[in-house]
């Protein structure tokens, strides 16, 4: 069976990668993993030749192969008036891909994606669409959009999977059921959670992973950071990755005087943040973002740490086995008490470590696919030929 990805995730040329082209994040994780599934996979997706190459994955797998698109260029309102004229240059690109293609997976939310979507239900070919933003909110029109088309196409052979996991069904309709996110495979969990070298001198060490604006938290972990000097002289965070708040979070640890004791590791390749994980000893994530199923939280307890987080989405079904302890507000001082709980019990701190290890998991890369691939074959039939 041949499928294809219609994707607005941004991908550029490299070298190092077998089939020309590397992205970042999780997706060529799960692109690699999806496509053992299949024949072959097609990859639709838009391509900067300039783009930044820091954290880069080499965007390959069994029977990849990448059709490059321009990227829309501009963002925000710029980016919905130019739509309408990329699309009219590149729609018959997507198209031809999209006919020759046995089936469709669209990943949503994303305009690119979204035409991919609705091709795939004009021209009646089988879609896989995997929703990953937050399922259970919506707050512009476009995500009520999908979520309405979503609940109404699920079933048959569209199958529909919800990023995320709480206590109830995601939808009314019971063709859209729930998945997990993760980028991490068996062998990578076994060896992150492989016993940890600390320096026995060396103070506790806070990490927070993920794009750097206000409503992920990082400000709230630098803010508790002088509540905790005097028990822990020589406590220090690293925060990792790049985003549109990350000058205000240099500033602010001037301003609370802990400069010295807040490392901005900036962007990090994957290798690279769990290298960091594995030199900390407890995930601060204290957000209040929609998130859907947050990788960095996964990554993190795959590498022992406990976390320390709040009531979003699929956060508290993470750490209810006991590997990480729940928000009720996100006061520094709330979260200073909450690092405090961790960090003073050792004999408590090691059981966290090792329910943070256990939940990780079941959360791996193999297991996603075979999840899916369960219900693909279920409505498709057989997906990969046996020649």
């Amino acid at each position: 069976m041949k499928l294809v990805v219609v994707s607005h995730k941004l991908c550029w040329p490299s070298e190092r990668s077998a089939s020309g082209y590397a992205t970042d994040g999780g997706f060529p994780f799960q692109m690699r993993a999806l496509a053992q599934l299949f024949d072959s996979t097609t990859l639709v997706v838009p391509v900067d030749p300039s783009h930044s190459r820091v954290g880069e994955i080499p965007l390959d797998g069994r029977g990849i192969r990448v059709v490059p698109l321009p990227p829309v260029p501009g963002t925000d309102l710029r980016r919905k008036l130019a739509l309408p004229f990329w699309l009219l240059r590149n729609l018959p690109t997507i198209v031809a891909e999209v006919r020759r293609a046995d089936a469709v997976h669209a990943p949503i939310p994303g305009d690119i994606g979204t035409f991919g979507l609705l091709l795939a239900l004009a021209l009646r070919k089988p879609l896989f669409v995997r929703h990953c933003g937050n399922w259970l909110e919506q707050k512009t029109a476009a995500e009520y959009a999908w979520r309405w088309l979503l609940d109404r196409c699920a079933g048959g052979r569209n199958i529909v999977l919800a990023t995320g996991g709480t206590g109830r069904a995601p939808s009314r309709n019971p063709n859209v059921r729930w998945i997990f996110s993760t980028s991490l495979t068996d062998d990578e969990i076994r060896a992150c959670a492989a016993p940890r070298v600390r320096d026995r001198d060396a103070g506790p060490r806070l990490i927070i992973t993920c794009r750097q604006e206000r409503t992920k938290g990082t400000g709230l972990v630098i803010q508790s950071l002088p509540l905790l000097v005097s028990e822990f002289p020589g406590i220090a965070l690293d925060v990792v990755g790049n985003g549109g708040a990350l000058a205000e979070f240099r500033a602010l640890a001037v301003r609370a005087g802990v400069a010295e004791r807040v490392r901005f590791c900036g962007q990090v390749d994957h290798d690279g943040v769990v290298a960091l994980l594995r030199g900390a000893d407890l995930f601060c994530f204290p957000t209040s973002a929609p998130e859907g199923f947050p990788k960095a939280v996964l990554e993190a307890m795959a590498c022992g740490l406990p976390v320390v987080t709040t009531h979003v989405s699929v956060l508290p079904q993470l750490v209810a086995g006991g590997g990480g302890v729940l928000l009720d507000d996100t006061s520094p001082a709330t979260i200073a008490d909450a690092v405090r709980r961790c960090l003073t019990d050792k004999g408590r701190y090691e059981t966290m470590s090792r329910a943070a290890v256990e939940t990780a998991s079941r959360y791996s890369l193999e297991r996603w696919r075979d999840t899916i691939g369960g219900s693909l074959a279920a409505a498709w039939g057989e997906l990969r030929s046996h020649a």
